[in-house]
């Protein structure tokens, strides 16, 4: 089982220099990827409930906002080499797929094919209305985004005609290294089972214990099997979030089924971050072993 990071690159903390610090160290000392998350703006107030806090509300201070993820693993790339580079999650469908496409293939160019792109279709609606999209059937607009994505990074001629979204016949080049950037689903719901089953290539949970793992890796072993498929087909990550990990833990969710373990990283300076590491030798050392 891999042992990843999952790291909340949240202002003013992550400064370049800790940025660059976090990349050298976990890919120094061993860390299969890092994974970064996104919000593109942040309410004081808001009705909608943050899925992972038992409060619903997302635990971030006033005055403090989240980097742009791909830009973010661009700058970490040019920091590192080999350690790969993952978003969770892309919030797809208030994106525009075609620039979402360049900017990805960009950075998977420029990394040497390092890239993981995990979405989500996000559980903030205030978030949507600021960026001017739509919040009913969000889902499927992820569903046809990702088509739109894919025509773009394999195809010579793009193009694609769906409910949400046109696109003509077009280029776009550079292509990513990897052909295909894997695509890791991120949700907790049967819908987001239902995409992995269909178009993922890794599921990637939030928040959720290893005994809480059986049910719904049930549940996606059918929607697998449904389009041909079976669990060999994907990866399934799991981000603890603030449950526990320790070398036992670990485990335990490999027992379950999780095929890599994203440790959340809380970086306040340079102290704090050699710190956590250190304390997660033992689950890398236990999950080498697994």
């Amino acid at each position: 089982m891999r042992v990843e990071l999952w790291v909340p690159t949240a202002t003013p903390i992550c400064t370049p220099e800790l940025l660059a610090f976090i990349g050298s160290e976990a890919e120094e000392r061993g860390f299969s990827c890092l994974w970064v998350g996104e919000h593109v703006v942040l309410f004081e107030e808001y009705a909608s409930s943050y899925p992972y806090a038992d409060d619903g509300r997302i635990p971030a201070p006033p005055g403090s906002g989240l980097l742009e993820p791909l830009t973010t693993l661009s700058y970490l790339a040019a920091h590192t080499s080999t350690i790969r580079l993952g978003t969770a999650m892309v919030l797809l469908p208030q994106r525009n797929p075609v620039y979402t496409a360049k900017d990805v293939a960009t950075l998977d160019w420029l990394s040497g094919g390092r890239v993981d792109l995990g979405i989500g279709v996000g559980w903030l609606e205030e978030e949507f209305r600021a960026v001017n999209v739509p919040w009913p059937q969000r889902g499927r607009r992820a569903d046809e985004y990702l088509d739109v994505l894919t025509t773009l990074w394999t195809d010579d001629t793009s193009s694609y005609e769906g409910e949400f979204y046109s696109l003509n016949p077009c280029q776009m080049f550079p292509k990513p290294v990897q052909h295909r950037v894997p695509i890791h689903i991120g949700g907790e719901s049967d819908a987001a089972l239902r995409r992995v089953a269909r178009a993922g290539d890794g599921w990637h949970t939030f928040n959720r214990a290893p005994e809480d793992l059986a049910g719904p890796l049930g549940t996606l072993d059918g929607y697998l099997a449904d389009q041909g498929r079976d669990r060999s087909d994907i990866t399934v990550t799991v981000c603890p979030y603030f449950q526990p990990l320790d070398a036992d833990i670990a485990a335990r969710y490999a027992d379950a089924g999780a095929d890599a373990v994203a440790a959340l990283l809380l970086p306040m300076d340079e102290a704090s971050v050699r710190t956590q590491l250190d304390a997660l030798l033992p689950v890398q050392q236990r999950a080498a072993a697994l």
